[in-house]
């Protein structure tokens, strides 16, 4: 499920956008201290924020700026003065898109969706564990957070049959069957390089250990939770 933070202090435009997320799977969250919306922006992990411009203490303006200095998370902006200058300013401070009030929660539901398709191919075929990391087939990427991990089409291959087998050990024999139907050769040692190169690439967003080897059986797929805080050993 994909979350949305949503920092608008309208809580009817909040309570109405949560109900309509709620029949595409998106769970809204709304803020509970408009002077700490870092925190709870960190605290939240969301794929996706939408930001009010007009905000108690802080505009969304400065917010933006605040989420960008530490995300590349989209960004729609929300606001009931639809002028031009708003617009342009929007943009200009990060964010993706724009919305004006009053406006249809169906078609703010249909800008979203179209934000994390760009960003998360949101509604492809996609693989996930804890809800936190997703495989798009269509281009061998991993997505975790707001991070985007390009991978080979044998480092895909060995994550995809790890994630199809979650809680599971997977042999050796069995991933380098896997790798066998493409074109080319994979014997043990080569196998073992493509694991190696695949952590050290994991390792780069924040995924330590997420592959656990098995001495003598193979590998299992750690749970993200406790993927760095284990060693690991081919």
């Amino acid at each position: 499920m994909y979350k949305i933070y949503m920092i608008e202090d309208d809580e009817g435009i909040f309570e109405a956008s949560k109900k309509h997320g709620e029949k595409y799977d998106l769970e809204f969250v709304g803020v509970n201290n408009f002077r700490k919306i870092i925190e709870e922006f960190k605290q939240i992990q969301p794929h996706l924020v939408i930001m009010d411009i007009g905000l108690p203490s802080f505009d969304g303006y400065y917010w933006c700026t605040k989420i960008r200095e530490i995300s590349t998370v989209p960004i729609i902006f929300l606001s009931s003065a639809a002028l031009n200058m708003n617009m342009v300013m929007a943009m200009n401070m990060g964010g993706d898109d724009f919305v004006a009030k009053p406006f249809d929660y169906e078609v703010l539901l249909a800008k979203i969706q179209a934000l994390l398709r760009r960003t998360y191919s949101f509604g492809t075929a996609e693989q996930n564990t804890n809800g936190e990391l997703y495989l798009n087939k269509a281009n061998c990427t991993l997505v975790y957070h707001n991070e985007s991990l390009d991978l080979t089409k044998n480092e895909y291959r060995i994550l995809s049959v790890l994630m199809d087998s979650q809680n599971e050990i997977v042999s050796r024999e069995k991933l380098m069957d896997t790798l066998w139907e493409s074109d080319c050769y994979i014997d043990d040692n080569t196998l073992t390089v493509n694991i190696n190169r695949l952590r050290k690439k994991l390792s780069n967003i924040g995924l330590n250990d997420l592959i656990v080897t098995k001495k003598g059986l193979g590998y299992l797929l750690n749970g993200i939770q406790a993927a760095n805080s284990k060693k690991t050993e081919v």
